[in-house]
């Protein structure tokens, strides 16, 4: 009898380098890029890409900002700690940022953003890829 494989996960259209740093977790120091990671998803569907960012119980009115620059998707958000005299937490506090590379033809005036139930979503509008190859000619010189 065959043993069945385990599903595998699917990819990021567009995975980032903190992917490869995932796994390199110290005690002590927390991942690679701080201890406040945004975890993300994307896609892209009828012609937008599409971030998905889980940032629970933030006010994205005063918590969160998202900005698109220079072919980059910046996303920072910051939850303040409630000071209690009792008790303990497991949440993480402090600011948080995530940087997004976007895909070729991302329209950086076509962004829309909602946050629904701990989720944060950036719709951006794809548009014909720019022709990036360009022929060298090439000089001789005797």
């Amino acid at each position: 009898m065959a043993m069945a494989l385990p599903a595998r996960q699917p990819r990021s259209v567009f995975p980032e380098l903190s992917e490869l740093f995932d796994s390199l977790r110290l005690p002590a120091l927390g991942t690679v890029f701080g201890n406040n990671p945004i975890r993300v998803e994307d896609r892209i569907d009828e012609g937008r890409y599409i971030v998905r960012a889980e940032l629970p119980g933030l006010d994205p009115d005063q918590d969160i900002s998202v900005t698109v620059d220079h072919g980059r998707l910046d996303i920072h958000a910051e939850r303040t700690e409630e000071k209690t005299e009792k008790g303990r937490s497991e949440f993480s506090y402090g600011s948080f940022h995530r940087s997004v590379t976007l895909p070729a033809g991302a329209k950086d005036d076509d962004v829309e953003a909602s946050y629904t139930q701990g989720i944060l979503t950036i719709s951006i509008g794809l548009g014909e890829e720019p022709d990036t190859a360009k022929k060298i000619d090439i000089k001789t010189t005797d």
